[in-house]
């Protein structure tokens, strides 16, 4: 079985727009660190927040070492900790969406995909209709998503 770890915002994305479905459609199994548990906790009160441990294809693991964040000064700790799981584990795919854990996954040599990845993915295999209606939707509930990187994903969907 491939192992994927992911990071906390393509979690808290696709339970945005009702869609955290798509990892187990997409990978069947997903490992999230204690520390991207830890941080979607944060969110108890957030109208999408759903209990992570209640997921049967999504296991929480705790890195083995702990003093190895220090690699990482300028990562938050959900993003060190997907870094220093996926050592550990040999993962086969990282699923981050911030700019500087991606550099590190890219530079660690890691296959790398982050939320819209999933998004063109699910659609090019049929599991969801529109790329685009999910961006917008993700947009109005709050996430940030450059404008020019909406364009090019919509066309990269075949949206245009």
């Amino acid at each position: 079985m491939r192992k994927i770890i992911s990071n906390t915002t393509p979690i808290i994305s696709l339970l945005k727009v009702d869609k955290l479905s798509l990892l187990k459609k997409l990978y069947t199994k997903i490992i999230i660190p204690k520390a991207v548990y830890l941080e979607i906790e944060k969110g108890i009160e957030k109208p999408y927040y759903h209990d992570l441990t209640q997921i049967d294809r999504i296991e929480i693991k705790e890195i083995a070492n702990l003093g190895s964040k220090g690699y990482f000064p300028d990562l938050d700790d959900g993003e060190a900790e997907v870094l220093i799981l996926a050592k550990e584990l040999n993962a086969d795919l990282i699923i981050m969406d911030e700019i500087m854990g991606r550099r590190y996954s890219k530079q660690l040599g890691f296959n790398l995909t982050g939320t819209i990845g999933i998004l063109l993915k699910a659609k090019e295999i049929g599991l969801i209709n529109s790329v685009h209606d999910l961006l917008t939707e993700l947009t109005k509930k709050g996430t940030w998503l450059n404008p020019k990187l909406i364009k090019k994903t919509i066309e990269l969907a075949n949206e245009e």
